[in-house]
């Protein structure tokens, strides 16, 4: 997991995948289109309100579920629904991919509330027109508690080209996206794709690796727009091809560790534990305490 301190939802906004409040309204329709079947009526409740919480930096929030179950207690007039509900539909809504969710600790080391990442829907082109029209019974499902207006950010064109890109984002990357889209805020929005995927598979300090699985996938994104007309959302496409890319890494990675013949050591919170990846089993710590079950 995630070593993230916790704090106000503003210092993670840079894991926002979303220009605006709009966006995230449209996206998250699109996924209640696709998946609402998937969840119970008191699911669906919990879902509906998290969301609502995280569209002060939309599709980003880190309320307590306390605070959630709390606020649609008040709504239902104490008849809201229970910790166990919530969970199993924050449990749906990551299978679905809806959203990832990150632990977040306090300064002493102790577990705090989870970050909630909200995803983009994975689509090439925007749905029909026709498609959206049952969903304007939705349209008030990202009002704040006190109804107050959030600005949008910009979304014109930064212009400003690659020598303004931001020193977080690789010079590598930045190098090859740049031949194609001299822009900053451009270079940094695609940036921010790999950063997030790299964290749902722990490869966020692996900078060669990832940098490396980004400009594969940046490559295969720019002949697509070539030779074809089908993508209508480079950066989503984009993000639909860093997802397959990094499955596969990961995929790869497993199977060439189940292949050696000697035991894996890791650490983990200051423990030393051993794996035997060829024989199965559970993990033991080592010099600490017995292994308990067999190798």
């Amino acid at each position: 997991m995630m070593n993230l301190k916790s704090g106000s939802v503003e210092g993670f906004e840079q894991f926002s995948q979303f220009e605006s409040l709009k966006e995230f309204n449209h996206h998250m329709e699109m996924w209640l289109l696709e998946h609402k079947t998937d969840f119970s009526k008191g699911e669906l409740v919990g879902l509906k309100r998290l969301v609502r919480f995280a569209a002060k930096i939309p599709g980003v929030c880190n309320a307590k579920i306390g605070t959630v179950l709390k606020a649609i207690h008040d709504e239902y007039n104490d008849n809201g629904i229970s910790r166990s509900t919530f969970k199993r539909m924050i449990g749906k809504a990551k299978d679905l991919g809806i959203f990832a969710v990150y632990e977040t600790e306090r300064k002493n080391g102790s577990q705090s509330s989870n970050l909630y990442v909200f995803n983009r829907f994975p689509v090439s082109e925007p749905p029909k027109k026709e498609t959206l029209n049952p969903l304007n019974k939705t349209t008030n499902l990202l009002k704040t508690e006190k109804d107050q207006k959030i600005k949008k950010r910009k979304e014109e064109p930064s212009e400003l080209d690659h020598t303004f890109v931001s020193n977080r984002v690789p010079k590598d990357f930045v190098q090859f996206v740049k031949c194609f889209f001299d822009d900053a805020k451009l270079i940094e929005d695609y940036w921010r794709m790999v950063h997030i995927i790299s964290f749902d598979y722990k490869l966020h300090e692996e900078t060669d690796v990832i940098v490396g699985i980004a400009i594969d996938a940046f490559r295969q994104l720019i002949r697509k727009l070539k030779f074809t007309k089908v993508v209508r959302k480079p950066i989503a496409y984009f993000y639909g091809i860093l997802k397959e890319k990094f499955y596969r890494y990961y995929d790869e990675w497993i199977y060439e560790m189940s292949d050696e013949d000697q035991p894996r050591l890791y650490t983990i919170n200051g423990e030393t534990f051993e794996w035997d990846w060829l024989h199965g089993g559970s993990p033991r710590m080592v010099g600490q305490a017995p292994c308990l079950g067999k190798l």
